[in-house]
């Protein structure tokens, strides 16, 4: 398994090692053990999620207040999606930029994603199938949205399918009131670290 940080605080993409046969394959999609190691703490399991989308469907960016956020740790096991991270706190030397990773049923990558990050996803096939393993519970008032087509990103399709949520959602611009703070992010971080 290779654990590579990504361009953005927090953000991580980690490659399977695949061992296949004529009978199929097996392969380790998460170690707690070394995603600790890469992210200098452990991922805290509190909630596992499963999307199922139709191709040309974008979802995100979502993101929940922090502390204590949401850590997600996302993967997919059937189809194909552009998965997409966006750094969110207001404050960081990377506030806006985004990155995108190609998470499929061929290569089985995956992304770690730290609390106060967004995330979204287009899906590229039809039945597209995500996984998130999640730090915390969902918490409704906590969870917030804005609007996929207002941070710059190259969504591969012409007319993204979005959800009422996520149509409505502010832009970025206007989102500042419920963004993460950066230097709260970092004291989090910190705690969970020592803990």
């Amino acid at each position: 398994m290779k654990i590579n940080q990504l361009g953005i605080e927090g953000a991580w993409e980690i490659t399977p090692q695949q061992h296949g046969d004529p009978r199929g394959l097996f392969l380790e999609w998460y170690r707690a053990d070394k995603l600790a190691e890469a992210v200098g703490h452990p991922l805290d399991l509190a909630q596992a999620n499963m999307s199922v989308s139709a191709r040309g469907v974008v979802r995100g960016i979502h993101f929940a207040d922090t502390p204590p956020g949401q850590a997600k740790y996302v993967t997919c096991p059937r189809g194909a999606v552009l998965d997409v991270i966006v750094d969110l706190r207001a404050g960081s030397p990377t506030f806006g930029r985004w990155e995108a990773v190609r998470l499929d049923d061929v290569d089985r990558k995956a992304v770690y994603i730290a609390e106060g990050l967004g995330h979204g996803f287009c899906a590229l096939t039809d039945d597209a199938t995500l996984t998130y393993l999640c730090s915390t519970t969902y918490n409704p008032a906590a969870e917030h949205t804005v609007h996929p087509l207002s941070v710059g990103i190259d969504w591969p399709v012409d007319e993204p399918l979005l959800s009422a949520r996520d149509a409505a959602a502010p832009p970025l611009s206007e989102a500042s009131e419920s963004l993460p703070r950066y230097e709260a992010c970092l004291e989090y971080y910190e705690t969970l670290r020592r803990e």
